[in-house]
């Protein structure tokens, strides 16, 4: 009896002690923010306390307490960063297997601890460094180089790899990334110098970066930059697919633009922009007054933020004419930024600011519901003129776009046989066979589909045919000679001659002659709008002009 009751307390020493690990345990993975060190507490704690629990459990005689108090030694060299050590020599004599298992622990903590340093610094798609691991050793190579070093860090932004994500999927993205990735090892090992390999890191999304610890000069770096250009410019190949993604790159010189990392990849990021901002696929070499146009942009950015919070937006329309009759055939709803300086601010000074962030698509969801609004107002009072206004190529792609504009046009109340959707040869050009299939609904449901801006050499005829249009918009840059240029003429008829033949309508813009637009009219242009006839104007202006344009029409005709 006396030996089940002193088994029970040994058990019961044992349960107390394991409860005393667990809670040991939980305490330092709370404490500890490393990984690393939380693996080694949890290590040390938890063969700790079943050190006690085998001490309570089974009473060892004095070589095994000895064996025991060696592996308590050994254990606790783990907050020291010991985990090499193998078991001590007295556990190995007394306990071979206890010994045998401490050893096999601490390898497979090894093993873990490599994996998650491996996760912790390294890209899972390029195995390229990631952004911790890039800012850690640029950190040292700038120091390490000297005052008199000179180092030339690359920004790398990639043109276009969202639409390859947004057509192909994601998985074909990741294999996309890892040819990018290649390709710029392939210039790296090229470039690099006996005893100073530049640093190649992937830091998020389709951003790399490259740093090269030794360039002569600036000129040394450019002919880098378009090594690396002319690498990523090349077409890639992806499961018997050509894809054609650029890259527009940013190059700054260390200590010419900065001799802190943080300073540097500005500077570099800055050069990237301008790039991008330049016609994309190209390279830029920082200057300090980059910065000023790029604190310009940024300070642009925050202003229409606030625009937007504070409703200083609003729409002006100008009036689409019948070529023929003259009749007011719809508006297209324009921008307007009134600005709190007084000044009223057109598209064309802020849009492009907007498309290179994400306040593009917050500023398209405030055109939607304003000119939904709009074109219930106008059908209340008995217009029946169709309201038309542009997407933008990052709104238009967004995967809830369609179902958005269904729900704010069901929501305004205002008739979708009303509402034109125009869009630019750019978007045609990447529309995915998902969005053509939408586009065609949207067409059922009774909404105009017109193709913005055609002529500036984007289209190919067999997307113009594939796509469900009512018109094509010819741009401003085709009617601007048309009434002096007989070469002009001719091209602007052919193709007025071919859409009509593909079944869709033709609308000249920009039109700031009379002569333009007889011209336009006499070779057979459907519709006509520009300056010759109205200004955009605000909304209670222009319902007056089309008011009493009808009534000169009427009275005309009578």
């Amino acid at each position: 009896m006396r030996e089940h009751l002193a088994r029970f307390g040994n058990i019961l020493t044992s349960v107390c002690a394991g409860i005393a690990s667990f809670v040991f345990t939980l305490v330092a993975f709370l404490m500890l923010k490393d990984l690393g060190e939380q693996i080694m507490a949890s290590v040390t704690i938890g063969l700790f306390a079943l050190a006690i629990v085998w001490l309570a459990y089974e009473r060892p005689n004095s070589g095994q307490a000895r064996a025991i108090s060696a592996l308590v030694e050994r254990l606790l060299a783990v907050r020291s960063g010991d985990l090499t050590s193998p078991a001590p020599l007295a556990l190995q004599r007394e306990m071979p297997a206890l010994a045998a298992a401490v050893d096999g622990l601490f390898e497979q903590v090894r093993s873990n601890l490599d994996n998650v340093s491996a996760m912790a610094l390294y890209d899972p798609v390029t195995s390229l460094p990631n952004r911790i691991h890039f800012r850690r050793e640029a950190d040292r190579m700038l120091h390490d180089e000297g005052a008199d070093r000179r180092l030339a860090l690359l920004f790398i932004d990639l043109d276009g790899f969202k639409e390859v994500n947004d057509s192909l999927g994601h998985a074909a993205g990741d294999q996309v990334l890892v040819l990018v990735a290649n390709r710029l090892r392939a210039v790296a090992k090229s470039e690099g110098k006996s005893g100073s390999q530049p640093l190649l890191a992937r830091l998020a999304g389709d951003e790399f970066t490259m740093l090269f610890p030794e360039v002569r000069d600036s000129r040394e770096a450019e002919r880098i930059a378009r090594r690396a250009l002319a690498a990523l410019n090349t077409p890639y190949e992806n499961s018997d697919q050509l894809i054609d993604m650029g890259a527009s790159i940013g190059v700054a010189l260390c200590p010419r633009h900065g001799s802190e990392l943080t300073g540097l990849m500005k500077a570099a990021d800055i050069a990237m922009y301008h790039a991008k901002a330049s016609g994309r696929s190209q390279y830029c070499l920082y200057h300090p007054r980059l910065a000023a146009a790029f604190e310009k942009k940024s300070q642009t950015e925050r202003s229409l933020r606030e625009a937007l919070a504070n409703d200083e937006f609003e729409l002006a329309f100008q009036p689409q004419l019948c070529a023929r009759t003259g009749a007011v055939l719809a508006g297209e709803a324009l921008i307007r930024w009134n600005h709190p300086s007084g000044e009223v601010r057109l598209a064309e000074s802020f849009i492009s600011v907007a498309e290179e962030s994400s306040l593009i698509v917050d500023i398209g969801d405030w055109v939607i519901e304003s000119v939904a609004a709009a074109l219930k107002r106008w059908h209340d009072c008995g217009m029946t003129q169709r309201l038309a206004f542009n997407i933008s190529a990052r709104h238009f792609s967004r995967p809830d776009f369609f179902k958005r504009l269904r729900a704010e046009v069901a929501r305004s109340g205002a008739p979708a046989w009303l509402l034109e959707l125009e869009f630019t040869e750019a978007v045609a050009m990447n529309c995915s066979p998902a969005t053509i299939t939408e586009l065609v609904s949207l067409r059922a449901e009774g909404v105009s589909i017109a193709l913005d801006d055609f002529g500036t050499g984007l289209s190919n005829l067999r997307r113009l045919k594939d796509m469900p249009l009512d018109r094509v918009k010819l741009d401003e840059s085709l009617i601007r000679e048309i009434d002096t240029s007989e070469s002009t003429r001719t091209i602007v008829a052919a193709l007025i001659h071919l859409i009509h033949g593909l079944g869709y309508q033709v609308v000249g813009e920009g039109v700031e002659r009379q002569e333009q637009f007889e011209v336009l009219r006499a070779i057979g242009c459907d519709a006509v709008q520009g300056y010759v006839f109205a200004e955009a104007l605000i909304e209670s202006d222009f319902l007056a002009w089309v008011r009493r344009r009808e009534k000169r029409l009427q009275t005309a005709s009578a």
